[in-house]
């Protein structure tokens, strides 16, 4: 049995990670400020983990927790996963998304700390809107807004830090995930889980853009396989791209959701955004080299999630 720590672990994809961790029956330790996340997430197994309500930024804390639990895991899923809250509050977003990273990192090398892998979960954002398509983990970075830079600076020191320090250490790049337990009602969460709302409640939905712009969509499922086998299977501190590897319109994705859903949304037409991104898509072959493949199409995981969400 191994320990794990999810910091951001009752968030969407953390509290997920948490599930399936608590399902191979390993020991879970869940940090997590509840600013994005809800206990709610984690309420079906909050007896078999152990929650702290804290943030990553107090140093002190997760000093003295890394000390004490001695984890052989620890998933850095903690983030201010916005955009546009970046552009709003930089130097917040970059003490959350930057510096607490940095600094757990250092004190485990300072320290020595024994651990079997430290994952960093990046994002797609990195990438911006640089030509290269699609995009491998070597394309050429763009990032375009504080929570990408942010974002491709901690996952430089995750890498540096394996390869300078020896420490186990790898990286991931989400594109858009999304699934039951999103958060819908923060202006800032993945747009799905804001359609999903809309469909729910009849509400009309506001679509930056024309709806051209494609989206590389991974079901949460998928996430939290590949989360595990990076981080138990792979040795080098290098970076993955987690994604299905395919590029969707979202206007489509809408399409697909209302005929799923039997009910027709009210859209909303605006300008797109500053920073928002226009294509993005996955070279996946990274993950599928080390015997990863997604096992949900985006027609099964709508279906799911809109079962999910019309019975809860």
């Amino acid at each position: 049995m191994s320990k794990a720590l999810i910091t951001g672990g009752v968030g969407f994809i953390g509290s997920f990670l948490a599930h399936k961790l608590v399902v191979n029956e390993d020991e879970v330790v869940i940090v997590d400020d509840l600013s994005m996340g809800r206990l709610e997430n984690i309420a079906d197994i909050q007896d078999e983990v152990t929650f702290y309500k804290h943030t990553v930024c107090d140093e002190d804390f997760m000093h003295n927790l890394l000390l004490k639990e001695k984890f052989d895991y620890i998933y850095y899923l903690a983030a201010v996963s916005s955009v546009a809250d970046s552009v709003v509050r930089p130097w917040y977003t970059h003490l959350v998304n930057q510096e607490s990273v940095v600094n757990t990192l250092e004190f485990i090398r300072a320290n020595n700390l024994p651990i079997k892998k430290f994952l960093f979960t990046s994002s797609a954002a990195v990438y911006g809107n640089a030509a290269d398509f699609p995009k491998t983990e070597d394309s050429h970075i763009d990032p375009l807004t504080p929570y990408a830079i942010d974002k491709y600076a901690s996952e430089r020191y995750t890498i540096d830090y394996g390869r300078l320090y020896n420490i186990p250490t790898v990286a991931v790049r989400f594109f858009n995930v999304y699934g039951p337990r999103q958060n819908p009602n923060s202006e800032y969460s993945g747009v799905l889980s804001i359609v999903t709302k809309c469909l729910k409640e009849n509400k009309p939905f506001t679509l930056y853009g024309d709806g051209s712009q494609t989206r590389d969509f991974v079901y949460v499922e998928d996430v939290v396989d590949a989360l595990i086998k990076i981080s138990t299977e792979t040795d080098e501190p290098t970076v993955y791209n987690i994604a299905n590897g395919d590029e969707t319109p979202l206007i489509d994705v809408i399409h697909t959701y209302e005929n799923i859903a039997g009910i027709k949304l009210n859209i909303i037409q605006k300008e797109a955004r500053q920073g928002d991104i226009n294509k993005s898509r996955a070279d996946v072959s990274k993950l599928k080299g080390i015997g990863f493949k997604p096992q949900w199409s985006l027609h099964d995981g709508l279906t799911n999630y809109w079962k999910y969400y019309s019975e809860n």
